[in-house]
């Protein structure tokens, strides 16, 4: 069912483009769709020869392979699985974990790539609606640290019985690479949805901005609540509504609190975070929702270059000090 509700999302977006206004003459509109990362990946970009899209995708792969917590001999599965020995890593996961480690430390710890002992214990994709056992959730908590993650060189330490899960930022790291290795195959306008994170290069070829739906929280996906330009930096949203369930009457999602195990609860239904850095915007986007309107704009107004739009479950629309240049009338 989810999966469903992804290729829709990006059928929706591959509408929204359309409708934007798209001209140029140096090259023709191509699009490419592949799925990985547990996400449709749709990349829409002007260029003469398709292959340099289907190439694009190929690293999507090549990414997966490296960094997904589940595929044996990635950098994460063979971290996960030392015993609590040291293991040499990429250089592509030791600035991922750089990157994570400083959103945790300005976040306080809302955001955590050592989640996976709780993250693992929910299934939020098959439709079964079932809770974890409460005590075995506590007890996988507290093996919950960012702090506890050593770094030497190249080599990753990760004591024995924790887990890293790069979920929250893989993404994003991967959106950024991408984009970078279309750019070096000459590729001047695209757009690159990879789920919840949309990168663009460029602009559109008549210079405007690209435009990005906002999902509207209430409603079917690919229903927009807002509209937001994209300059040819990332958009990254993260919403309850993308991943969870309901049992008796309440609603649990994806979005979890590293302290409890559990989905963090609070006024927010949906972060979106404007950046150059999709890498960054991932991450920041679940730290400011687990620290909900208040404080997760204090963090996003400590970040020059980054801006965020919070919508609560009353659909009231929070903005950091800068948003209004990216939000478009809807």
């Amino acid at each position: 069912m989810r999966n469903a509700r992804v290729w829709a999302l990006a059928l929706a977006l591959l509408c929204l483009v359309s409708l934007a206004g798209c001209g140029g003459a140096e090259a023709k509109k191509q699009s490419a769709v592949g799925f990985y990362l547990d996400t449709v990946i749709t990349l829409t970009a002007y260029v003469d020869d398709p292959a340099v899209l289907e190439d694009a995708l190929a690293e999507c792969g090549r990414y997966e392979r490296l960094l997904s917590r589940t595929v044996e001999g990635s950098d994460v599965w063979r971290v996960n699985h030392a015993g609590g020995e040291p293991v040499e890593v990429s250089a592509d996961t030791l600035s991922i974990l750089d990157a994570a480690r400083q959103v945790s430390e300005r976040s306080g710890g809302a955001f955590d790539v050592t989640i996976a002992p709780v993250s693992t214990m929910w299934d939020f994709t098959s439709g079964a609606a079932a809770l974890p056992d409460a005590d075995a959730l506590r007890a996988a908590a507290e093996r919950v640290d960012y702090r506890q993650v050593a770094v030497d060189g190249s080599a990753v330490t990760l004591p024995a019985g924790m887990m890293i899960d790069l979920g929250g930022i893989a993404k994003g790291y991967i959106a950024d690479a991408v984009k970078a290795y279309l750019e070096g195959r000459g590729v001047t306008s695209a757009i690159l949805s990879f789920g919840g994170n949309i990168v663009a290069i460029g602009r559109k070829p008549d210079g405007t901005p690209w435009k990005v739906g906002i999902q509207d929280i209430d409603r079917p996906t690919g229903a927009y609540m807002l509209v937001a330009r994209n300059f040819g930096g990332s958009t990254v949203t993260s919403g309850i509504y993308e991943r969870g369930f309901e049992l008796d009457g309440t609603w649990y999602h994806h979005i979890l609190d590293p302290a409890t195990g559990w989905p963090v609860q609070n006024e927010l239904a949906s972060v979106t975070i404007f950046s150059e850095s999709s890498m960054w915007g991932d991450a920041l986007a679940t730290a400011a929702f687990a620290l909900g309107t208040e404080k997760g704009a204090e963090l996003i107004e400590e970040l020059p270059g980054v801006e965020a739009v919070f919508i609560a479950h009353d659909r009231s629309v929070t903005a950091t000090s800068g948003a209004e240049e990216y939000l478009m009338e809807s």
